[in-house]
């Protein structure tokens, strides 16, 4: 069975609301950090993130992706109750864009990043799901990408193509500052704690200046 739909939505008012109010969501901790308008593919098997996956997808809203800072993403049986683990209180919204379940129990979906959002509790279900209670983060404010950062975006247009351009949403946003450094955050190879920071700083241009001063070290622009 399949099912696909345009990565931002009507489908999906949840991920334009501009209410802070705190509210309930799946958490789905992952040693990779997702950012604002980025492509998740992943492959779910655990009982627990399969339910999880059939009630975003019934209910047409979306879960948590939060960055592993310690411990794994599977549970392990031979330690009995599911141990969370410790992950950053930063993440981002992941919408089902589209699913496929190749055998019984295992989904594969294909998720687009959201808002950012911040957890301020959560618990464990007994199936072992974190939950948490979480407020939405405003969107850092729009930004035309500067000219001293045109090359950024040129190689970003350069890894697109050799990447393929199927591992992206369909939208693209050479002229904003958000959408190319974010972009060229997840694609850089950093250390998982740079890119978290990445996904935290709430302003493009500071993101662009850290960005630049790497890639200049590598030689890249």
């Amino acid at each position: 069975m399949k099912s696909g739909r345009d990565p931002i939505s009507p489908v999906f008012p949840f991920l334009d609301s501009k209410d802070r109010s705190p509210f309930v969501l799946p958490l789905f901790p992952l040693h990779t950090v997702l950012y604002p308008g980025g492509c998740l593919p992943l492959k779910v098997f655990e009982q627990r993130y399969v339910e999880m996956t059939k009630a975003c997808i019934g209910d047409e809203k979306p879960f948590g992706v939060c960055l592993i800072t310690e411990g794994s993403e599977v549970a392990d049986p031979a330690k009995g109750a599911v141990v969370a683990p410790q992950f950053a209180s930063i993440g981002t919204l992941a919408a089902i864009t589209s699913w496929d379940m190749p055998q019984l129990g295992i989904f594969h979906v294909r998720t687009i990043g959201g808002a950012r959002f911040q957890v301020r509790s959560h618990t464990i279900q007994p199936s072992g799901l974190l939950v948490g209670e979480v407020t939405l983060i405003a969107d850092e404010p729009a930004v035309v990408l500067p000219d001293a950062h045109r090359p950024l975006a040129a190689l970003l247009r350069v890894l697109i193509e050799r990447i393929g351009a199927d591992h992206f949403a369909p939208a693209r946003a050479f002229d904003d500052a958000s959408w190319v450094g974010y972009r060229l955050a997840e694609l850089l190879p950093l250390p998982p704690g740079i890119k978290q920071s990445m996904l935290e700083i709430n302003d493009s241009e500071v993101r662009l200046l850290v960005l630049s001063k790497f890639l200049r070290q590598q030689a890249l622009i």
